[in-house]
């Protein structure tokens, strides 16, 4: 698909979260190309590795389109997705060949086996009931398609786990918070600017994708990146531990 499409054509069935489309410009500041170490150092070269040679892909919560721009500099014939208007109008302005259309996760605005790939960047954390969403991906994936799923880590990222140093009894650790609830909740990402967040066990993720005929083929679990390491270097005891956790998954023919 060459161009955008024309005004008006977008999908109006639902509207995104108020916080997503008040913080838009935050985003598209600090996570755009060379802005934000771990896209630059780690995600980024995930997605050249688990999305390259592939036809047509689809970016779900594809914000201003760093991810979908990647993609389609390998060749890639790549649609963005997002249900922020300001996200949208960025990445439009931003170009670099991708087709960017107004839609959400769970109504995507697109036709049935459309696509040889679908990844969902950092997107179903934010997204409930997340279920929709993978109905909806299996939807456009191709019989053999792809589907590729950066998550913030379920286990070691879960509510309340963190890096503790222990001075009375002289241990460090990493403490996992409550893992098996689910959990929603309002985070302070940055000073004003708080986005919702859901929690669910990987299980979860796992087992939907399953009965929609989306089988896990490989995990990734890598460790903070250097970059992300040298600005927050509380962390850095805790480098063991990754923050982000890769799922490629196949879809059943």
């Amino acid at each position: 698909m060459d161009g955008n499409p024309p005004p008006g054509s977008e999908d109006r069935r639902s509207t995104p979260s108020e916080e997503w489309e008040e913080h838009a410009g935050w985003w598209q500041e600090l996570f755009t190309e060379g802005a934000d170490p771990e896209y630059e150092e780690q995600i980024l070269p995930l997605a050249d590795a688990h999305l390259a040679g592939f036809g047509r892909v689809l970016d779900v919560g594809c914000g201003e389109g760093q991810m979908a721009r990647r993609v389609a500099a390998q060749g890639g014939d790549v649609v963005g997705v997002d249900g922020s208007w300001a996200q949208i109008a960025a990445a439009r302005a931003r170009g670099g060949g991708p087709t960017y259309v107004r839609g959400t996760a769970t109504a995507l605005p697109v036709a049935s086996g459309a696509f040889d790939a679908v990844m969902a960047c950092l997107v179903l954390e934010h997204v409930d009931p997340f279920e929709p969403a993978i109905d909806e991906i299996a939807r456009v994936l191709a019989p053999g398609g792809c589907f590729v799923l950066f998550l913030n880590h379920p286990l070691l990222q879960a509510p309340g786990s963190g890096w503790v140093d222990d001075h009375i009894l002289g241990e460090q650790y990493w403490r996992l918070g409550p893992y098996l609830p689910d959990d929603a909740a309002m985070e302070e990402v940055a000073p004003g600017v708080r986005l919702p967040f859901m929690h669910r066990p990987l299980g979860r993720y796992i087992n939907v994708m399953a009965e929609r005929g989306l089988l896990v083929e490989h995990m990734d679990e890598p460790p903070p990146s250097p970059g992300f390491v040298a600005r927050a270097p509380e962390y850095g005891e805790a480098a063991s531990i990754p923050r982000l956790m890769v799922l490629r998954a196949r879809k059943t023919a």
